[in-house]
């Protein structure tokens, strides 16, 4: 057998039928395997000549398109039900036995075989051991098809016959300490089957004698012109000397033509060579993030010809013209430099559904709610996706930071005292240089690409950096390598990886951000939060129980199936309810126990994100922050800024007031008011409006009106806050308003305590420090009904308008249809909204109109009576 590592290059197909697949005929074409049968070896038996028997009757086996997990397939297959799936604890009651052997998938490819075609099987993930046949003959083994992400191209002319071709793959069961596969950690309860089997599509590919890899784009800027260097693989597949030339046309964002290079090669039996074109483009498009511009992207195209024509063609590849540095400063903490601006990194952890399925729709909209937040960055700790993410991610302008996974096999090192004592051995090696190969090819032309994580929780050991070293520079890795995402080590070979890892993981109040301490705001911190992301009332009632609902107010310290594992830190909600019910009050029923979490999570994920924005105009910068996290793989209880269901809540909206581009803000610790501005051609002059008041609405103080002089990327401190005189007053409302001479920037309501949440530092945890005092908002619960009115205008807009002479406290607004259900994705201007007496503001909200004719507004909060309103 032979292979080599390929880049993936096929689109995203998903059959709904399970034909005869049909290979195209033509040097260059790479088709994906766009349907399998998929059954379990208890069934089939192991006979691999009667299950490579093309007459096989496979009318019991399960059908899945060009990829699924054994879960995957079994729910596409309607055995399982995702909403019953799950529902409460049904999960658990999924049989794993059936998982624990070996299952089959099987396709049946029509090929047409002629003289000068080579043909090669390419894969791209499968999860996480695979013995491979083509027509009854043993393409590959369990030793050479191993790891999840390798990715491997075999040489299958020998056995390739015109007609019908059957590719049998026998998919052996995933185990996590022993396997380098996609493990959940405690992020949630473990799927039933590990992961196992095909996620990632199959390619047959047909070429003459020559197959080239896709292009790989370097970008150099300089004044007025950008140097692109684009590198390819020559591949000789045949067992004679070949000659010939590749060309390559090179074209900008519009379809103009920039570069038409070509190179000649000379290739003996079997050998590899790799071509570079250098091509020198004036006034170039420069690729930015979105939060700095525009992202136009060049394409690529090549040809290989030999003396008999046309051998291979590489697909289209897209690039963008931009640089990623990184360094160190005298503290150790990493910062980020896009074209040569500092970048400071404000992301979210992402997480790959649980069953490792794969919806672009989905995914356009999680970016698209990433952007709304006002974010820039997502980290995938070992949940490399599909090519289509990080297409998608160099669209709209969202940087990438990529890695391997902690707290499984992918750190089984020696000196990992959290593992589970299985440590690497020889095979692990060569099966983490094949998967860093594959996976660094698949990620190089990206410009959202902004760094590559080798080690999560621990760096790994001398031999693996290098391989994965040499692995990434072998593909023209040209942004930072980072050896891992904490303090604990690194290899001589990488350095200090300048980021730092040290909670917290769970809840702690606003004010825990300022400190100097763990996880405040200064240096990277790769994964920290405060533990939220409660979902609303409508998510919940998908996937809990009645009874399961009661316990989360009713039974404060219980354990649930839907946070993390029952051997996790984060089984409970235990640390954030005992602040919860200190803070807000005991809660009186389901309903005050949601709007109670909802206040709760928009105070925390805003509190943080201020902090870190601020921060960067510290003596000690704040140069990034990942939230943990994101997204979660099944409906879960916490950890999110959004729902499973796409519905967003307080974490979400906390989350985009306190990541805008240009903010006001609040710091906690020292009671100061802070100006941000990230962008990096936007400033002047600002002022700032400061007022405070009681929840009766009385003024306790205003400030004269400050300006002040706001510049590009840049944080700026404004002025110190009187705290005295509060006490007594008991919950008090901080109003910030941030405006130029046309508009309102940005307009921030704070609820302050003059009793301060005090931090027990000394016994601080990985990922929690407890608070020995707490902060008190009970008086909230108590504050009579404004008068709130909703005036909708048209399908997009609403104005809302307090008319009481007291103030209106964290107004929800929630977009339904005629049924009631929730309508997702949406976005909405602002949520979750405070107004002082007589305030007036407009909200608007994005949807798919045409969807939906019957669009209405639910309108409930702290103190406003519950309602709701048409839409236009």
């Amino acid at each position: 057998m032979g292979y080599t590592s390929t880049v993936w290059s096929f689109g995203l197909l998903i059959a709904s039928s399970f034909p005869i697949h049909k290979a195209a005929a033509a040097p260059g074409q790479a088709t994906t395997v766009s349907s399998w049968k998929v059954q379990s070896s208890s069934k089939t038996g192991d006979d691999v000549a009667k299950l490579s028997n093309p007459n096989l009757d496979t009318s019991s086996w399960y059908g899945i398109g060009s990829r699924g997990t054994l879960m995957a397939t079994l729910l596409e297959n309607k055995v399982y039900n995702e909403t019953d799936l799950f529902f409460s604890n049904n999960l658990e009651k999924v049989d794993s036995a059936q998982f624990r052997v070996p299952w089959y998938y099987r396709s049946d490819i029509n090929l047409s075989s002629s003289g000068g075609s080579y043909f090669q099987l390419r894969t791209h993930g499968i999860s996480s051991r695979a013995d491979i046949y083509f027509n009854g003959k043993t393409i590959a083994d369990k030793n050479v098809q191993a790891g999840a992400y390798t990715g491997l191209a075999y040489d299958i002319t020998k056995q390739v016959k015109s007609g019908n071709n059957t590719l049998l793959i026998k998919a052996y069961p995933t185990d996590y300490n022993r396997d380098l596969a996609l493990g959940f950690v405690d992020w949630n309860p473990y799927p039933p089957d590990n992961g196992t089997g095909v996620w990632r599509g199959v390619q047959i590919t047909e070429t003459g004698p020559v197959s080239i890899s896709s292009p790989r784009a370097i970008s150099t800027l300089r004044p007025l012109e950008a140097h692109v260097s684009i590198r390819l693989d020559v591949q000789n597949w045949s067992n004679r000397g070949v000659q010939g030339e590749v060309t390559c046309q090179i074209s900008d964002p519009q379809g103009n033509e920039v570069g038409n290079p070509r190179a000649e090669f000379r290739l003996s039996a079997g050998k590899i060579e790799t071509l570079t074109f250098n091509v020198t483009i004036s006034n170039p498009h420069i690729w930015w993030p979105r939060q700095w511009g525009a992202q136009p992207l060049y394409t690529t195209t090549c040809t290989a010809s030999t003396g008999a024509g046309v051998s291979d063609r590489a697909p289209p590849t897209k690039f963008g013209i931009r640089t990623v540095t990184s360094n160190l400063n005298s503290y150790n903490d990493t910062t980020f430099y896009i074209n040569d601006r500092p970048f400071q990194v404000i992301g979210a952890g992402y997480t790959s559904d649980m069953f490792l399925r794969f919806s672009p729709t989905k995914l356009r909209a999680q970016f698209e709610y990433i952007l709304d937040m006002g974010l820039n960055t997502v980290r995938l700790e070992g949940k490399q996706e599909h090519p289509y993410l990080y297409s998608m991610a160099d669209e709209m302008g969202l940087m990438i930071m990529a890695g391997w996974e902690c707290c499984d096999k992918w750190e089984g090192w020696t000196y990992n005292d959290e593992g589970s004592g299985i440590t690497w051995t020889d095979p692990d090696y060569d099966i983490a240089n094949k998967s860093m190969r594959h996976e660094a090819e698949m990620m190089q032309s990206h410009p959202s690409m902004l760094a590559f994580l080798v080690g999560s929780d621990f760096w790994p050991d001398d031999r693996a950096t290098m391989i994965y070293v040499d692995a990434l520079r072998a593909f023209d890795w040209n942004i930072p390598i980072i050896s891992s995402a904490s303090q604990r080590g690194y290899p001589k070979l990488l350095g200090n990886g300048g980021m730092k890892m040290d909670g917290p993981y769970d809840w702690v109040p606003p004010n825990y951000w300022g400190a100097d301490k763990l996880g405040g705001a200064f240096g990277f911190g790769s994964e920290l939060g405060a533990g939220v992301g409660t979902p609303e009332l409508s998510s919940l009632k998908k996937f809990l129980s009645k009874s399961d609902m009661d316990d989360l107010w009713k039974n404060p310290d219980k354990g649930l199936y839907h946070m993390s594992t029952s051997v996790s830190s984060f089984y409970t909600r235990k640390i954030y309810n005992d602040a919860l019910w200190a803070r807000y009050g005991a809660p009186t029923s389901l309903d005050d126990y949601i709007l109670k979490s909802q206040m709760a999570d928009y105070e925390a994920t805003r509190a943080q994100f201020e902090a870190y924005a601020s921060h960067w105009g510290a003596s000690r910068k704040a140069t990034g922050l990942i939230y943990w996290m994101l997204n979660n793989a099944w409906p879960s209880l916490h950890w999110n800024l959004f729902d499973y269901y796409l519905h967003s809540g307080g974490s979400y909206f906390g989350t985009k007031m306190g990541a805008r581009m240009e903010h006001v803000s609040f710091d906690y610790s020292t009671w100061s008011v802070w100006m941000t501005n990230r962008a990096i051609d936007k400033g002047g002059m600002r002022t700032v409006e400061v007022e405070m008041v009681d929840l009766k609405g009385r003024t306790l103080w205003k400030a004269d009106p400050l300006d002040v002089q706001m510049r590009p990327n840049e944080a700026r401190w404004v002025v110190v806050l009187p705290m005295g005189g509060l006490e007594g007053k008991g919950t008090v409302l901080l109003r910030l308003v941030m405006h130029d001479k046309k508009r309102v920037i940005s307009r921030n309501v704070y609820w302050l305590s003059a009793k301060e949440d005090e931090l027990d530092w000394d016994n601080s945890t990985w990922y929690h420090t407890p608070v020995s005092s707490y902060a008190n908002y009970t008086d909230l619960a108590t504050m009579p009904l404004a008068n709130l009115t909703v005036t909708p205008s048209g399908a997009s807009k609403l104005t809302l308008q307090n008319t009481s002479p007291i103030p209106a406290v964290f107004i929800r607004l929630n977009l339904v249809d005629s049924a009631g259900d929730d309508i997702v994705p949406v976005r909405w201007s602002e949520n979750y909204i405070t107004l002082f007496p007589g305030e007036k503001m407009d909200v608007t909200v994005s949807y798919d109109v045409s969807s939906c004719w019957n669009a209405r507004v639910q309108v409930s909060g702290r103190n406003v009576k519950a309602g709701s309103v048409q839409l236009g």
